[in-house]
């Protein structure tokens, strides 16, 4: 793939606030690769100072990418991008190398409406080798593209770089077991900034990794490997002396075991090793690790000092940081969550929480300070989250399960097998359900009703407000059976959740105002604005609470006393709520008008949620019309999707 040509513009904010000498003449890896090496560092210390400046001023994601400025240098300085493959996981970390592939002048509009996407995307940019969101992929993604290289003769590199919270889920060791197994032609790139091995990095380690990955020592290892070979009992002993010599060194072992070539801990600021290391890596073949330490924030103190405060931000002044607003939060669906996990725990011992690495997401940070015992990080495996909870359940314990919707598609079979299929009581609490704004399509939550209501004898709630959201976790948890509450992100309508705790009936829905000739069946977020819409068009409105069981005497009722039934709700329309509808009324003979609104058969794209609303068409007066143009069409007893 040819290098694309270079933008001539100057980035917005470099051009109207600071002077940004070597960066600015970067406006594609091909230019950075004319450099001398001398102005590498003086470029990474630009590069740096402009990604502070731009996340400061639009927000977005900064102390990762902070940490990751030399990696992103001296891979596009080493390998020939686009044509080697870089993948990066999860996105998070990067933002220097959007920086650094034509993107720079556009870094001001990251995460907003027709602005950069926050994560790679391979429509963006030909560099973007693979389009990521959900962590853990980078390493059996670079593995296709080292396969796919190999099947047609090319030469091309593929690069994975996976942050250490990453390499913790299952498909990540999945991968590096496929590669090994195979002796595939790829790097794995272990960007490593929170492990306990951090001491290790030095002179010592630095001048290690360069000797681990350099000609002599390679060469040296692989004509022994051939000529002890023969006498299998020397082979063996020899084996396990490198083993136990790098041991004493490097924490390479496990990855070695994979049939990788481990090289590190090297320091992933230090340019000069940095460069050195990644030159002997290019010329290596076969399956090679690289173990890269790394500081979150680096080079901004307070980003430094605390990067879980500085992983995503909003825009703030750099000089002094992120502080306080003064005014006190308004409680949201998280701390809503939070506060009855925590009330919940304290009358019934049986209650544990688990969380695949999303404690402060989930609003879970209370919790592990009041009940750390029955508090349970899994770490990026969701998979094991769900497989875990179905053990405890069947051993007496009432586990809840904190996790983002669109993060429960990665546990979706120990959803159906260990937990459905067993009949156990597991509470989901499905955080971020519906859109989610500036992290856009991968992390929106648009589909666990319609992958949820599919399983039997689960029971599925979409709370209207604070209150109802708390009172239905209750609900779930006291069901003796599988349960989920589906609750969106950010603040609701502003009820103040009752202490007190009360079961709902299981399948009841709530009318919350009679009208005439049309019925709108709202679920979840989309309650309030169906109000809106039946105050203007004189119409029913009802909470319909459950998407499963449904209220399907109500529906049925509704059916017969109104013209139009219209079921609204912030999930796609395929398989969702309004199906459930649908499938009540044939299964009953009813053959009403009925329009079906959700989230269309498309991906909606990062921005404000409000955006994100207006486009997916889920606003009051989009809606409205819809209503009345299917009114004035008067096709008799059909089923229409807006």
């Amino acid at each position: 793939m040819p290098s694309p040509p270079p933008t001539q513009r100057k980035a917005s904010v470099m051009s109207e606030h600071k002077s940004f000498p070597i960066l600015e003449k970067i406006n594609s890896p091909h230019d950075l690769r004319q450099l001398p090496e001398s102005s590498l560092e003086p470029l990474a210390k630009e590069l740096r100072a402009f990604l502070l400046d731009a996340v400061s001023r639009s927000g977005g994601h900064l102390a990762a990418g902070l940490g990751s400025v030399e990696l992103a240098l001296a891979l596009h300085y080493v390998y020939n991008t686009p044509e080697d493959r870089l993948v990066w996981d999860v996105g998070h970390q990067a933002y220097p190398h959007k920086i650094l592939t034509g993107r720079r002048d556009r870094m001001h509009t990251i995460r907003q409406w027709n602005g950069l996407a926050p994560f790679p995307k391979r429509e963006e940019s030909p560099y973007d080798a693979f389009g990521v969101g959900h962590s853990s992929t980078s390493i059996s993604a670079a593995l296709g593209m080292a396969i796919a290289a190999k099947r047609s003769g090319s030469k091309r590199k593929a690069v994975a770089i996976i942050g250490d919270g990453s390499i913790t889920a299952g498909l990540a060791f999945e991968a590096l077991n496929h590669a090994g197994d195979i002796g595939a032609d790829l790097l794995v790139v272990l960007n490593d900034n929170n492990m306990s091995i951090s001491p290790n990095v030095g002179a010592l380690s630095n001048r290690f990794a360069q000797m681990l990955s350099g000609k002599l020592y390679t060469t040296v290892r692989e004509g022994s490997k051939k000529v002890l070979s023969q006498m299998p009992s020397v082979w063996e002993l020899a084996r396990r002396a490198e083993e136990h010599v790098k041991g004493l060194i490097v924490p390479g072992t496990l990855f070695e075991e994979f049939g990788f070539n481990y090289i590190g801990p090297i320091d992933g600021h230090n340019l000069p090793a940095l460069l050195h290391t990644l030159r002997n890596v290019h010329l290596l073949e076969g399956p090679q690790f690289l173990h890269v330490i790394t500081k979150k924030g680096k080079g901004y103190g307070p980003a430094e000092a605390d990067p879980v405060k500085y992983h995503g931000v909003s825009p703030f002044d750099p000089k002094v940081g992120i502080v306080p607003s003064g005014k006190a939060p308004k409680a949201n669906y998280s701390d809503v969550f939070g506060d009855w996990i925590c009330d919940m725990a304290g009358r019934d011992p049986r209650l544990v929480a688990i969380t695949p690495a999303m404690r402060e997401g989930s609003g879970l940070v209370r919790f592990e300070k009041e009940y750390p015992e029955r508090y349970f990080d899994v770490a990026i495996a969701e998979q094991h989250a769900v497989a875990v909870a179905a053990g405890m359940a069947c051993d007496g314990l009432k586990p809840v399960v904190a996790i983002y919707s669109t993060f429960l598609q990665r546990g979706y079979d120990q959803v159906v097998h260990d937990v459905c299929a067993q009949k156990l009581p597991v509470l989901f609490a499905l955080d971020r359900a519906g859109l989610v704004g500036a992290d856009g399509p991968t992390h929106n939550g648009s589909y666990d009703v319609s992958f949820l209501r599919c399983l039997p004898d689960i029971v599925l709630m979409a709370p209207s407000d604070e209150n109802e959201c708390r009172q239905m976790l209750y609900t779930g948890f006291m069901h003796e059976g599988a349960a989920a509450v589906r609750y969106p992100r950010g603040i609701g309508t502003g009820v103040q959740p009752a202490e007190k705790m009360t079961a709902l009936p299981i399948g009841k829905a709530e009318i919350k105002r009679t009208g005439r000739r049309v019925a709108l069946l709202a679920f979840g977020s989309m309650v309030p604005t169906a109000l809106e819409i039946a105050e203007r068009l004189d119409a029913t409105a009802v909470n319909m609470r459950f998407i499963k069981p449904l209220d399907a005497d109500l529906v049925a009722g509704l059916a017969a006393s109104h013209e139009l039934l219209v079921t609204i709700e912030e999930n796609v329309v395929a398989g969702g709520a309004g199906g459930a509808v649908a499938e009540v009324l044939s299964e009953r003979g009813l053959q009403p008008k009925l329009l079906l609104i959700g989230l269309p058969d498309r991906l909606i794209q990062h921005g404000g949620r409000d955006e994100m609303l207006k486009d997916a068409g889920l606003t009051a007066d989009r809606i409205e019309q819809e209503i009345l143009a299917y009114l004035e069409a008067g096709i008799p007893n059909a089923i229409k999707t807006a």
